[in-house]
């Protein structure tokens, strides 16, 4: 009987596991949130090592906070310390700069299905798809998680007593590998603003 229930359990965890990479479907839409809640954040699944398209280029976030005075500090750079350390021991990385990376593409990063229809809108100037629900989910959570990694990487920032706090994420494009050798070819910086967040909320 115990080897039942947990044969039952294990093929429930595997056909969640399935649910959570197949195409989306009205079903998926549906009960991912559901899905989502169980596997996270120990059994997520990402196959991002495994993309047809791989990143190809560099993404980060800078950070700024205003103060009770209403006073707003220089924008941080709360990503690039970790990348470097990452970078500076290939047999023993820190782990730390995924923190970033990993909240930073789902900010970024959606359904490849949506994302080709959004594209495909956006080139005939028709009206674009807006959020799922889950989309939204994810990106608050993301936005909130790299807000408060943010605050604990400038501790000292408005004498240790922020009010608000806001983050800008950037994209570097880099050349293509086609023009590597082409003194020209020049990277492209693309920057968006994300919305003030109260501290006190993220507490």
């Amino acid at each position: 009987m115990t080897l039942l229930v947990g044969a039952a359990l294990l093929g429930l965890h595997f056909l969640a596991a399935a649910f959570s990479q197949s195409p989306l479907t009205p079903v998926k839409l549906r009960y991912y949130d559901k899905v989502g809640a169980y596997l996270e954040p120990y059994f997520a699944q990402n196959w991002m090592l495994f993309a047809p398209e791989p990143l190809s280029d560099n993404r980060g976030i800078l950070a700024r906070a205003q103060c009770v005075d209403g006073k707003t500090t220089g924008f941080y750079d709360v990503t690039s310390k970790y990348v470097e350390k990452a970078q500076g021991s290939r047999f023993f990385p820190s782990r730390m700069s995924r923190l970033v990376t990993g909240n930073v593409q789902q900010l970024t990063g959606g359904d490849p299905v949506l994302a080709r229809l959004r594209e495909s809108e956006r080139e005939k100037k028709e009206p674009e798809l807006p959020l799922m629900p889950f989309e939204k989910t994810s990106q608050e959570e993301a936005l909130r998680f790299l807000s408060r990694y943010s605050l604990t990487q400038m501790p000292t920032v408005c004498d240790g007593k922020p009010k608000k706090v806001q983050i800008r994420m950037y994209v570097q494009q880099l050349p293509p590998w086609s023009k590597r050798h082409d003194p020209k070819a020049e990277d492209k910086v693309d920057a968006h603003d994300l919305d003030w967040l109260n501290v006190e909320d993220l507490r």
